[in-house]
């Protein structure tokens, strides 16, 4: 009856955040249309949410692109890494085939946007106590370095911490724990790097005071994601500093 039931369980957020491997392992095996379009769902309402909370600082047009932009740039990347990694699995050991990296990617990013999900009222609480975006005013540049890097903090924690609770799945796939944590490093890399080249394409999710609100930057191309972290580490340090 057990048995049964296992099998038959789709695999849902609840059995990743309880590191479920036996469920989890079961679920990818038999991982269907159902099961994908369920987690899509989930990224689709929990970064939704989560963009829409960051992008409200700016206006409320900034909150509406940036609830339909996060979910596609998250979706874009879980596609982007589900490819790549499939093809990484067989090399650093572990024995995961293509349709079970998409099963196992897509399900790590929908346990990413549940937590991001999650994270909104905070955001939201941010955005309260934050000055608002006058142009021309340096607290508004603070706020929104501020707002940019809680955004990559929280998208950084959310993203590791999916990740790393696949960690026991890999290593029971794998066969291995030094296999699985070659995997888990992988997934992380190209997490960061491909992720972070979409988003900055995509961008803006928060609007900087001084420009005005769109759905994407006309120099999108232009520059890259490090060098704007960089950027609005150094505006908030000058501005504490002073």
């Amino acid at each position: 009856m057990n048995q049964t039931r296992t099998a038959s369980v789709p695999i849902g957020v609840s059995a990743l955040l309880r590191g479920q491997t036996d469920v989890i392992a079961e679920s990818i095996s038999r991982w269907n249309s159902r099961q994908a379009l369920r987690q899509i769902s989930v990224i689709i309402a929990g970064a939704g949410m989560f963009g829409a909370a960051m992008g409200s600082w700016r206006a409320p047009e900034q909150a509406g692109w940036s609830a339909v932009k996060l979910p596609l740039i998250i979706l874009a990347t879980a596609a982007g890494n589900a490819l790549i990694n499939g093809m990484l699995a067989p090399l650093l050991g572990v024995g995961l085939r293509l349709r079970e990296s998409f099963a196992a990617v897509l399900a790590s990013f929908a346990l990413a946007s549940t937590i991001l999900g999650a994270f909104s009222p905070l955001m939201l609480f941010l955005v309260w106590n934050l000055p608002r975006p006058v142009a021309g005013a340096p607290v508004a540049v603070a706020a929104h370095s501020v707002m940019l890097l809680m955004l990559v903090g929280l998208i950084a924690f959310a993203g590791v911490t999916a990740n790393v609770r696949l960690l026991q799945l890999l290593r029971r796939m794998g066969g291995g724990a030094a296999p699985a944590l070659r995997l888990l490093l992988a997934w992380l890399t190209v997490n960061l790097l491909l992720g972070s080249q979409l988003s900055w394409i995509a961008r803006p999710f928060i609007g900087r005071p001084e420009e005005a609100v769109r759905f994407l930057d006309a120099h999108a191309l232009d520059g890259n994601f490090f060098e704007e972290v960089a950027r609005a580490t150094a505006e908030l340090w000058t501005h504490f500093s002073h």
